[in-house]
């Protein structure tokens, strides 16, 4: 798990935070491989306060040293407690509460670096993180006199690198016009679009093909090399960025089709690696709601930032330290960045209820979606339509008592949110039933 080219702590005192906080990360991974049960908030909080307590020790050691010195191996450890701590609070369904955020603070922190880096990316990428950035000051901002100050505090600072990235990022967009800006888009579309083909079991020359049909109406717009308007006028905006990422489409996808979506083979590994990974999280993004264990995501995240890490000035290197071709590099970094923008993904979407309540939560989302659609499709044509609804409805709520959903002698978080979503079910079957009603009157009236 620990990345070997790490340092050990140079300062003796800093030995015995190391020892203490591998006794408590070795008691994270236990209660995350421990699938015989439902994990349960008072398994979770006593190793958190295990881990802060262990923060204040260090930050006082640390007391005006450079923060900005190289990280030892006690920071990686420490790094793995705050992600476990994270992901267990998402599986306990404490999403609303500030350890829950570090787990999203460094993968958002990771996609905006890779976006940087790239150098493309377009308006869609940002308007997603903007919200989820919003939201988790929010949750600073509640929990800020119920956390350790420490905690705090790390979050901050997590959180302030993430805004001043972000605002880098939206300040390259504002300089093109909405007419480049679209084009901007369409541009990053095909790049992406073509690196996925490029890393698919079966290779399509005809989808690359078409991807520069899109390249060759686009060229089109431009008189000169400058884009221009439909009068002939050059467009407002940046036009150098969209320019250079038209002549980056060409080059792509011309190594692309040259390639087949053959890797170099000394990074055949790696790629394997990347492309197992990738896909894995794909399936977990599909099956999300019925299989998902939030803390399964921390080998994913640990196996993604060791192979990121282990670049060198941004190459990837093979064993002889030769960095990469043009087509590895970009199809390694892609199948990262995919797999980052998974995680983020499944982060984001995960509910606010204890996986002992999901099974319930989960039967009643299902049921709300049926209900909606009967709802959009014009409702029902008699009440006795609505009676399997109306059963499984009972069946779910004869589980509570007094108004609570217990797993055993436990009651687990989210009652909030699983009874809401029972709430919501009930009104729509009443909404339906009233509409037949009414309709039933009508036609008495009528008659």
């Amino acid at each position: 798990m620990d990345f070997p080219a790490v340092p050990a702590p140079l300062d003796p005192r800093e030995q015995p935070i190391l020892e203490r906080l591998l006794r408590t990360r070795d008691a994270l991974l236990l209660l995350k491989q421990d699938k015989s049960s439902y994990i349960k908030s008072r398994d979770v909080l006593p190793l958190y306060e295990e881990v802060v307590a262990e923060v204040e020790k260090l930050n006082a050691v640390r007391k005006g040293k450079d923060r900005r010195m190289a990280h030892n191996r006690l920071d990686y450890v420490l790094d793995d407690c705050f992600q476990l701590i994270s992901l267990l609070f998402l599986t306990v369904g404490r999403n609303n509460e500030a350890p829950a955020v570090y787990s999203l603070a460094t993968t958002v922190q990771r996609l905006l670096d890779h976006l940087e880096e790239a150098g493309f990316y377009s308006s869609k990428d940002l308007i997603s993180i903007t919200k989820t950035l919003a939201h988790m000051n929010e949750t600073l901002d509640r929990c800020r006199e119920a956390y350790s100050p420490a905690l705090i505090t790390l979050l901050e600072s997590r959180l302030e690198k993430c805004r001043l990235l972000l605002e880098r990022l939206q300040g390259g967009l504002a300089k093109l016009s909405p007419e480049l800006a679209s084009t901007h888009e369409t541009l990053v579309s095909i790049l992406r679009s073509t690196a996925a083909v490029n890393t698919r079991s079966k290779f399509s020359s005809s989808e690359v093909n078409n991807f520069r049909n899109q390249l060759k109406t686009i060229q089109e717009k431009t008189k000169d090399g400058v884009f221009v308007d439909a009068d002939g006028l050059p467009l407002p905006g940046e036009q150098v960025d969209v320019k250079l990422l038209l002549e980056r489409c060409w080059i792509w996808t011309e190594i692309v089709l040259e390639r087949q979506g053959k890797v170099d083979e000394r990074f055949e590994e790696q790629y394997e690696r990347l492309i197992d990974i990738r896909n894995q999280l794909d399936r977990l993004a599909v099956t999300q709601a019925w299989s998902l264990r939030e803390t399964d995501l921390f080998g994913y995240q640990r196996k993604l930032d060791r192979i990121d890490e282990g670049r060198v000035n941004g190459n990837f290197v093979d064993t002889e330290g030769n960095p990469a071709d043009i087509h590895a590099q970009r199809t390694l970094l892609y199948l990262i960045r995919r797999s980052y923008g998974y995680i983020y993904s499944l982060l984001i979407s995960s509910e606010p209820v204890s996986e002992a309540l999901l099974p319930v939560f989960n039967q009643l989302q299902t049921l709300r979606k049926c209900l909606l659609e009967v709802q959009e499709s014009g409702g029902v044509s008699n009440s006795r339509e609505l009676y399997p609804y109306s059963m499984k409805l009972n069946s779910i709520d004869n589980m509570r008592v007094d108004g609570k959903f217990y797993v055993g002698s436990d009651i687990p978080e989210g009652q909030g949110s699983v009874n809401a979503l029972l709430a919501e079910c009930y009104d729509i079957v009443w909404e339906l039933r009233a509409a037949v009603d009414d309709e039933d009157r009508t036609a008495a009236a009528a008659a």
